[in-house]
């Protein structure tokens, strides 16, 4: 890309940092710093869920260059380009339509490190301002994330939308979504904590951690396009054990479609992954079944215990509607969103569990 192309690509981005920005600096909240940081992580969760979106009507590669597309800032200025990809392969990745949701999610995403930048600047801020204030290395922590992730969103195209990296770039933006959650919550005013709350920390670390491994999963039979692989509840193929191909499925590095030696991936490969994600959802259910009723009537615990339901009944109905309906698209993205939240609540229960001596989370000093 040249540098005027550049230019009106970081535009975009900024202009979609401004609309926030204009929300927060005109909200009647006094603790601008704390509203922007929970704006940043609710549009977050946001992008996650466009990125499904992406993923889902197969437009990552939509436009198969990066950060641009063929080399311009919008789709319109790179229209003879699509016409001309679309005209040579009509049933491929490269559309129009498809150009603009690729490119939209980018626009989004560059907004989104522009928020995260300013987290950062005005953390680093506060900190030389006053030592009471907090520290600034949990917005500097997201910050490099970010950046971290820009990298994965250039590799997932220029790649050719690879499996292992597809799923690193969605367990990178939960991990990105879970620092500006921790960030936000540092920034948060009094919240009483039971004495007990601390004790259930193991077990929510537990449940977090079973939850992050079921987003692997699923990102992994996502990223696979293994959704259909079992098209029928309870069974697979109408068995409890289908014929499986673990070597293959489970093959880290290769090409999409493909085995590590570079062959079409066999069809019990794709049974093979979504069996398995399937299965470990027992395990989740089980996990946080054990952590909401531990943390249902504990003070600090009880809004994200009763979140956690809401949201795993939600994740069990969108489920079990990507299967029986053939992966409808809204049930798909909520699916997606839904596992975000869930890893979100769980944060929040840590946090909260780990207040010293079961006390508060202070407001901090500068927050206002």
């Amino acid at each position: 890309m040249d540098a005027t192309a550049l230019g009106w690509l970081a535009f975009k981005g900024i202009a979609v940092a401004a609309l926030p920005l204009a929300y927060v600096g005109f909200s009647r909240d006094p603790a601008k710093y704390r509203k922007l940081a929970w704006v940043t992580a609710f549009l977050t969760l946001d992008l996650i869920m466009f990125g499904s979106f992406t993923r889902l009507t197969d437009s990552g590669l939509g436009c198969p260059d990066w950060p641009g597309c063929y080399g311009h800032s919008n789709p319109l200025s790179a229209g003879e380009s699509i016409r001309a990809a679309e005209t040579a392969l009509p049933t491929g990745p490269v559309t129009m339509t498809k150009a603009w949701i690729e490119m939209l999610h980018r626009y989004f995403a560059m907004g989104i490190g522009l928020l995260i930048i300013i987290l950062t600047v005005q953390a680093w801020r506060r900190a030389r301002l006053d030592r009471a204030a907090p520290s600034p290395w949990l917005a500097t922590g997201a910050l490099v994330w970010v950046c971290v992730q820009g990298a994965f969103g250039a590799w997932t195209v220029t790649m050719k939308l690879q499996p292992i990296v597809v799923t690193a770039h969605l367990l990178g933006g939960i991990a990105l979504l879970a620092l500006l959650v921790a960030l936000a919550l540092q920034e948060s005013p009094s919240q009483p904590v039971a004495p007990e709350a601390r004790r259930l920390r193991p077990l929510a670390l537990v449940a977090l951690a079973v939850v992050i491994m079921q987003v692997a999963l699923g990102g992994w039979v996502s990223s696979n396009y293994a959704v259909l692989a079992c098209p029928a509840f309870p069974k697979c193929q109408d068995a409890w054990m289908p014929a499986m191909d673990f070597e293959h499925g489970f093959t880290l590095w290769r090409a999409l479609g493909m085995t590590g030696d570079g062959e079409l991936i066999p069809f019990q490969a794709l049974v093979a992954i979504h069996w398995t994600h399937r299965v470990f959802a027992f395990g989740v259910v089980v996990a946080l079944a054990w952590f909401i009723s531990a943390a249902w009537r504990i003070d600090g615990l009880r809004g994200p215990a009763r979140g956690a339901l809401a949201v795993l009944l939600l994740q069990l109905a969108t489920g079990l509607s990507n299967v029986v309906l053939s992966w409808p698209l809204l049930a798909a993205v909520l699916h997606s969103g839904g596992a975000a939240l869930l890893v979100a609540l769980l944060v929040v229960a840590v946090v909260r569990a780990s207040t010293p001596r079961g006390g508060k989370i202070t407001d901090s000093p500068r927050s206002h």
